[in-house]
This record gives structure tokens, sequence and C-alpha cells, in this order.
């Protein structure tokens, strides 16, 4: 199964709001992504930068995997700039994940502004090799 098929940006039913409410001030930005699919897992890759491990929640609940950063605001103050262009946010996105997840088993780790989310595949969608037998 493709990582297209597993992993998919879910669609707003259209009685809920499509994006989510701010519970702070600020803005909250959406990460680049990259999806693997590997022979028994998939692995996202979502640029964070400027995220801790405390401040980050990975969540999975009824087929919706949901990421969110939370990332201080710069110390930089605006006195004295010239020039602005880097922005502070949180950063936060969802994604539908298929029924081949073992969700039992999702782990996550950070490096260098990095989140890796690792989905193990569940047994039952693994490829595996069957031998035949002969006389």
């Amino acid at each position: 199964m493709s990582a297209n098929a597993m992993l998919e940006k879910p669609a707003a039913p259209q009685n809920v709001v499509a994006t989510p409410e701010p519970t702070r001030s600020g803005r909250t930005y959406v990460p680049a992504v990259d999806i693997i699919e590997k022979a028994d897992e998939f692995v996202l890759f979502a640029d964070v930068p400027g995220a801790i491990g405390d401040r980050i929640d990975v969540n999975y609940e009824n087929g919706l995997l949901t990421l969110r950063a939370g990332i201080d605001p710069s110390p930089r103050t605006r006195e004295g700039s010239l020039l602005r262009e880097y922005g502070v946010g949180d950063f936060e996105r969802s994604f539908r994940v298929g029924e081949g997840i073992d969700a039992s088993r999702i782990d996550a780790e950070l490096r260098s502004g990095v989140l890796s989310v690792h989905l193990p595949k569940a047994e039952s969608i693994k490829p595996r090799r069957i031998s035949v037998k002969s006389e």
C-alpha cells in the first residue's frame, strides 16, 4: 500500500470548522512534511525549527494523526530592527491515517528541528514472501 493511500490530509466535515481555533495569540504555521515508505513502516518527517521536545504533541485518535509544536516567542525585540522577515509561531498539521497502521507502536523523535514520526505497518498489510513447494 502506498504512502498516498495510508496518509492523507483529512477532509473537513461540512458542519465543522476546517482549521483549529487558536488557543493563544500569534501565528500558526503548517510544517513542511516528507513521508517515506519502508518495508515495515511509514516515516513522516516534519520541519519544526525552534521546537523542543516537551512542547511537542503527537496525538493519534480515531484514525487522525495530529502534530503540534509550541514555539516560544522570539527574544528579539522590534526596537532597532531594520528588517524583520523571520516569523515565529507554533506548528500544527493533521493527517488521516489508514487502518494498516499499528497505532500502539507509533513513536516520534526530534533531532535538529526535524520531528520524525514512525508509523509501523500492521502485520496484515506487510508484504510477505510465499514459499513454493515442489516435488
